[in-house]
């Protein structure tokens, strides 16, 4: 069976850096992916944005009449202005227009505007953010879920985020036989909130995935899990701090590398090296989170993308596309036994 080009809807009109950023990332990945980028939002913005490019004359735009900006509340906005460039960019993939949505808009009207457009895939209750993380072991990232989707989650929601994040581990990460773990304050199957240990229990009995027990916060980096599941609140607290960390190690780096002729000539030498120290710890290069859950590939990338992120969210797009990630979710063993699993607990 011959492969088709994936088509991207990018919400082209969300984020601090949009239209321009937005556009300087999406015509990149058209060329160096291979992808077909739908550019959704004012067309007016978006040729102006197209202009000071030359290698821009095959990208599609698609009209929005409206945003949802940053400070408005996701359900609210979402229907009053149902031809936001979210909302438009969600029902290309509705429609089958569009493989997959890319948005460094409002990461809330994100969410909502897939969970009303799309809809929840079959025996998913809540769907999750899921973050690439890298780790001490070179060429060995994890995966932390939920990074954001839900403040509150049940344990029976924290057990299909693992089952969802083993699948993207293995099918787009490569791990063979993910490892997954929970994020707790001790690795006893006792430590923890009343969350925790009942999740604790759920992921010890779930025969879908490989889960090794409690990951404590100084395990995220370590290499030692593929996936660990948390809720969101305490998800986003943990990304938000991981960000800061990188963009810390990065300032120092630049502060102190170049002081003096030695430290000038010393940086020169390294520069292949320092690259590849930015390309694992900058939270640029991992382009943003995977919507999983939602009937659709759907990337939330952070408000302050600029054109790299934006190529590397579409990168992200375009992978989750090829590996089938949404088929591989819903396939039929998968939710007789999330099925299953879920039936167990509630009784």
């Amino acid at each position: 069976m011959a492969s088709t080009t994936a088509r991207i809807a990018i919400d082209a009109m969300g984020g601090d850096h949009a239209p321009d950023e937005i556009v300087a990332g999406a015509i990149r990945a058209q060329a160096e992916l291979g992808v077909e980028v739908l550019l959704v939002g004012d067309p007016q913005a978006i040729e102006s944005s197209l202009k000071q490019h030359t290698s821009s004359s095959q990208m599609e735009i698609v009209p929005a009449e409206d945003v949802v900006a940053m400070h408005e509340e996701p359900l609210v906005s979402l229907k009053r202005k149902p031809k936001a460039s979210i909302n438009v960019a969600m029902d290309l993939v509705k429609q089958k227009r569009a493989d997959a949505v890319v948005s460094a808009g409002h990461s809330g009207a994100a969410m909502a505007a897939g969970l009303l457009r799309l809809g929840r895939l079959k025996g998913i209750d809540r769907p999750a953010i899921g973050a690439v993380f890298p780790t001490l072991v070179a060429g060995k990232p994890v995966i932390v879920l939920d990074v954001g989707a839900n403040v509150d989650s049940r344990p029976k929601y924290l057990e299909q985020f693992a089952v969802m994040g083993s699948v993207y581990s293995q099918y787009v990460l490569g791990m063979e036989q993910p490892k997954v773990g929970l994020l707790n304050i001790g690795e006893e199957s006792t430590k923890g909130n009343d969350l925790a240990v009942r999740t604790h229990q759920l992921l010890e009995e779930n025969p879908r995935i490989t889960f090794i027990g409690n990951a404590e916060g100084r395990d995220v980096l370590s290499g030692r899990f593929d996936v660990i599941v948390c809720d969101g609140f305490v998800g986003n607290v943990l990304l938000k701090f991981a960000e800061a960390v990188g963009e810390i190690v990065l300032q120092i780096l630049r502060e102190e590398l170049p002081q003096g002729i030695q430290g000038q000539l010393g940086t020169a030498l390294l520069k292949p090296n320092l690259k590849r120290i930015k390309q694992r710890i900058d939270h640029a290069e991992h382009g943003g989170g995977l919507l999983l859950g939602v009937a659709g590939v759907c990337i939330i990338s952070h408000g302050s993308s600029q054109a790299p992120s934006i190529f590397n969210a579409i990168r992200l797009a375009k992978e989750a596309i090829d590996n089938q990630v949404l088929a591989r979710i819903q396939s039929k063993d998968f939710q007789g036994e999330q099925q299953s699993a879920a039936s167990t607990t509630e009784e």
